[in-house]
């Protein structure tokens, strides 16, 4: 294990549990994590990293990532810690300054419930943070993120330059944005639009879109949300599943879920070869019975 020099302000652990960070409660120790507060202990921790040679990753809420089972030799970045917003007026419409680390659903709740804005309500329960919700345009019930983006500030770290993108920038397509593209790319904050509204129309719409999820998700044990994503013929990858006879399909603790097919849960001590396996095994089958390669939306981290 190396070490890690930075500024004595920024909060480092050494041999962290990444388990405790996914939101599949999978993974085993880093060498290093870091918890920076802002934009500029961000850009301090991947400065150090970068003039030592040091290899890194950024995680948001943990939600759409699988840990390897050996950890991470190298430095995790966590932008919980980064969670500020800003709301700022203009006319009717509002637009609120989130950034990287905030929850997309504490963001939705406040907005909502809070401010009394519509244009988020889609957001509400989706388990992930702003940045990784631009990184792969998260979306639900018809609506995405990029619906409603006017800007986003990001650092590159290839040139070391901090700059502002705008919406057409961000080349937006389904699961799909310029960051999940060039890696190089990391959201610090995001810009976004949206409308004053009728707060019980609002909370009618959250309330109805969290009953949905807790109607048809495995929320009861740990996952990464929807495993595939949605083929290109608009079918279903959990009806694709499903049809296949792979509910309850198992690989050690690991399952397709028996509540929605488009899930893999953690049924108690699931390990992340488990996890992949049983991708692996669902994508082939799948292919025998439908025709359809399924794409994996879970990013695995591996530990080298």
């Amino acid at each position: 294990m190396g070490k890690m020099i930075i500024s004595d302000d920024i909060e480092v652990r050494q041999n962290e549990d990444l388990s405790r960070y996914s939101t599949f409660k999978v993974g085993g120790r880093a060498d290093f994590a870091a918890f920076p507060k802002n934009a500029e202990e961000f850009k301090s921790i991947l400065f150090s990293l970068k003039e030592n040679g040091q290899r890194y990753t950024v995680i948001g809420n943990g939600s759409n990532v699988l840990f390897d089972d050996d950890g991470y030799r190298g430095t995790v970045i966590f932008t919980k810690y980064m969670n500020n917003t800003e709301y700022i007026h203009m006319n009717d419409k509002i637009r609120v300054r989130a950034e990287c680390g905030k929850s997309i659903t504490e963001l939705a709740f406040e907005a909502g419930k809070k401010h009394l804005l519509t244009g988020m309500e889609f957001a509400y329960g989706i388990p992930g943070s702003v940045g990784g919700a631009l990184f792969m345009n998260a979306g639900a019930y018809g609506k995405q993120i990029s619906d409603i983006v006017v800007c986003t500030e990001c650092y590159d770290t290839a040139s070391e330059k901090q700059m502002t993108i705008s919406a057409p920038e961000h080349h937006f397509s389904y699961r799909k944005s310029a960051f999940s593209e060039n890696k190089n790319l990391i959201v610090l904050s995001s810009v976004f639009e949206l409308r004053e509204g009728e707060g019980g129309e609002i909370f009618d719409l959250m309330n109805k879109y969290m009953k949905n999820r807790k109607e048809k998700q495995p929320l009861d044990f740990p996952s990464a949300g929807s495993v595939f994503k949605r083929p290109a013929d608009g079918v279903y990858a959990g009806k694709l599943i499903e049809d296949a006879g792979l509910k309850g399909l198992r690989v050690g603790d690991a399952e397709v879920s028996e509540k929605h097919a488009g899930f893999i849960v953690n049924r108690a001590n699931a390990s992340s070869k488990d996890i992949l396996e049983l991708i692996e095994m669902v994508k082939d089958k799948v292919y025998g019975s439908s025709g359809v390669r399924l794409e994996c939306e879970v990013i695995y981290i591996p530990s080298e």
